[in-house]
């Protein structure tokens, strides 16, 4: 009879040959795969630009799992030969361009085609936006001479924007480049009058190629109706402009075909037109001496009158000078000393000479007589004298005015050699400031050795200077402005013979002219 024990000893020896027997039959079934058994196929691609499609050469082409390295050629195109049949993850990499990757199943003895399209390492720095003209309008006109261009912000990020404006003079084909422009508006001055004129707004950032704004056009104003000059102060510098009658009594009737002439970049005043010639006379600032040029109306052909002997004496916005011989020659001052000199600036020549003390400041002569009016005064500026000189003879005809007290100014003949006017500080103050306090308007008869007041009605507290003749003799210009010697200068007519009627012409104005 088999005990317990022996059964289980049975049952053991049993297990032992199953596991014995399932063991063999593993080892015969499995067997290592041979290389013979192994699968292939090619994996080939083309790498560009994003964007443009510019094919991309010398670009790092890898594989993870890790098969051969290649790189692209001139065309972008790539090709991994006998790579294992697989999924892979194929990187593409270049300088200054974001590496990419792209999923690839190679299968057995196929080609597989992949395209990478690689992004700029800038390319988060978005191109800039095309401007949008915005002044001056399109196919706008009576733009003056100098313009304020403006355009849209072309800005996408937080790149700096460099734009370009292209200007084209349509009458004359020439084209002016502004460059490096970080603002969205540029001042441009000295436009021709009367002319067409095309523009365009580049914007560019470090990284993008730049983009342009549609093409622009304007006409600029024409001149036919400015009688008037006067001057005024930009940026420091004294700047001449034309312009024509006002359409009404506010401001926004006043400056009427404002055109400026001078170029803010030079110190430019006491504009004086000659018809005949059809010439402007001015003067201008030529380093530390103050030297006469002319221009014509339109601010062209811009020429230098006197060289060797500048204008000099008492102050120069004080300076004046004298058109005479038709338009042939010029009177100017010299300190004590007054010369004559052609316009083409030969022919310089001493005329007249005063006291080594006595300065020449102002000349002013008409057309009927051989007569100048000569204002002298001592180097304070006072002690003033305006005479009649005949200088072909070197003698002094007649006295205007002399032996008051105060400043004397705005010197003018009458175009019918009958009368003077000019400007007389009634206060009498004189100080080292030359401030005037109550400065009026007088006029004097050469006939009779009579003066009496053009009275203007002004306010207290301001000043009338510069006056001039209108062209008939009938009206007289000048400026107000307060007596503090910083506020506004404002233009003014005056018309004796319809009860001293005051209108205004022209505002931020003084030096006015009337021909």
């Amino acid at each position: 009879m088999k005990t317990i024990l022996d059964i289980k000893e049975i049952e053991y020896r049993r297990f032992l040959c199953c596991g014995l027997l399932i063991g063999i039959f593993c080892f015969l079934g499995c067997s290592e795969e041979t290389i013979s058994d192994l699968k292939f196929g090619t994996l080939t691609g083309n790498v560009v630009s994003k964007g443009d499609n510019t094919p991309l050469k010398n670009v790092k082409i890898s594989t993870s799992p890790v098969s051969n390295t290649v790189f692209t050629n001139d065309k972008g195109d790539f090709t991994l030969s006998d790579i294992q049949s697989g999924e892979y993850s194929v990187q593409a990499e270049l300088l200054d361009f974001q590496t990419s990757f792209e999923p690839a199943n190679v299968l057995d003895g196929r080609a597989t085609n992949i395209v990478f399209e690689l992004d700029s390492i800038n390319v988060e720095n978005l191109a800039p936006l095309v401007p949008n003209l915005i002044f001056p309008e399109e196919d706008s006109g009576n733009i003056g001479t100098t313009v304020t261009f403006q355009w849209s912000s072309s800005k996408n990020d937080e790149d700096e924007i460099n734009y370009m404006l292209e200007l084209r003079n349509g009458t004359s084909n020439e084209v002016t480049v502004f460059s490096e422009i970080k603002d969205t508006l540029l001042v441009v001055e000295d436009l021709t009058i009367g002319s067409n004129y095309f523009w365009q707004i580049s914007a560019a950032d470090d990284t993008s190629q730049p983009v342009k704004s549609k093409l622009g056009g304007f006409v600029t104003k024409g001149n036919t109706l400015n009688r008037f000059l006067y001057v005024r102060n930009i940026k420091g510098n004294n700047v001449i402009f034309s312009g024509s009658e006002p359409t009404g009594s506010s401001n926004d009737n006043l400056n009427q075909n404002e055109l400026q002439l001078t170029n803010s970049n030079f110190n430019s005043y006491r504009p004086l037109k000659n018809n005949t010639v059809n010439k402007i006379a001015f003067l201008r600032n030529v380093g530390a001496e103050t030297h006469l040029f002319t221009i014509n109306t339109d601010g062209t052909d811009m020429a230098q009158v006197t060289h060797a002997v500048p204008l000099a004496g008492f102050r120069e916005d004080q300076l004046g000078f004298s058109w005479y011989d038709g338009g042939a020659k010029f009177y100017f001052p010299n300190f004590n000393k007054l010369y004559s000199i052609n316009r083409d600036g030969s022919g310089l020549e001493l005329v007249y000479q005063t006291d080594a003390a006595i300065f020449i400041t102002d000349i002013t002569v008409n057309p009927v007589n051989d007569l100048v009016a000569l204002k002298t005064n001592d180097l304070e500026g006072y002690n003033v004298k305006v005479s009649l000189v005949d200088v072909s003879t070197n003698t002094e005809e007649q006295i205007v005015i002399s032996g008051e007290s105060g400043a004397i100014g705005g010197l003018d003949f009458s175009s019918d050699g009958a009368k003077i006017v000019y400007t007389r500080d009634v206060s009498g103050a004189e100080n080292t400031e030359y401030r005037q306090f109550d400065s009026r308007i007088f006029e004097y008869q050469i006939a009779t050795d009579t003066t009496t007041e053009i009275d203007t009605s002004k306010e207290e507290g301001t000043n009338d200077l510069d006056a001039k003749y209108a062209p008939n003799d009938g009206a007289v210009i000048f400026v107000n402005t307060s007596n503090d010697g910083i506020s506004e200068r404002k233009t003014y007519r005056v018309i004796p013979s319809d009860s001293n009627r005051k209108e205004p012409l022209f505002y931020d104005a003084f030096m006015p002219d009337w021909e």
